[in-house]
């Protein structure tokens, strides 16, 4: 089973949004690698021994592959839901982990927070594909 014709408008939607950003990252700096190093070594403390450099760099390859498999149409949509469910779930947990990015004693993102709370949407895509996908099986 490939991909449904309803899957096309989020797929294409959110893996061309995800592989832009892994675009993005492999031209960063040192400042912008030190940055998203420090904010996800807060989140997941294991990350911290990884140089920021290289830290990034295996996040844009990362990014790339999600975006690429969310894009390619022969790619069954239940492997890129799970696929899109495994990424979104790292970066909303990261989300949740980091108390600055949330209005204090809430869930509601702070305005720091606001860039990263897109996240919980592409949660609710893959879930939401994860579904549709168990759903055809029966």
């Amino acid at each position: 089973m490939g991909m449904r014709l309803r899957d096309v408008p989020t797929r294409l939607a959110t893996g061309a949004y995800i592989l832009h950003s892994g675009i993005t990252k492999l031209k960063a700096g040192p400042e912008l690698a030190a940055g998203l190093h420090a904010s996800a070594a807060g989140a997941y403390p294991v990350l911290k021994d990884i140089p920021p450099q290289k830290f990034v760099r295996a996040l844009a390859v990362t990014e790339i592959a999600v975006g690429s498999l969310l894009l390619a149409p022969f790619i069954p949509t239940a492997v890129a839901a799970v696929v899109l469910t495994g990424f979104s779930s790292g970066l909303v947990g990261m989300y949740l982990r980091t108390p600055a990015l949330r209005k204090p004693g809430s869930i509601w993102p702070s305005q720091a927070g606001t860039a990263i709370s897109k996240d919980s949407w592409m949660l609710g895509i893959g879930l939401g594909m994860l579904i549709g996908a168990a759903e055809r099986r029966r």
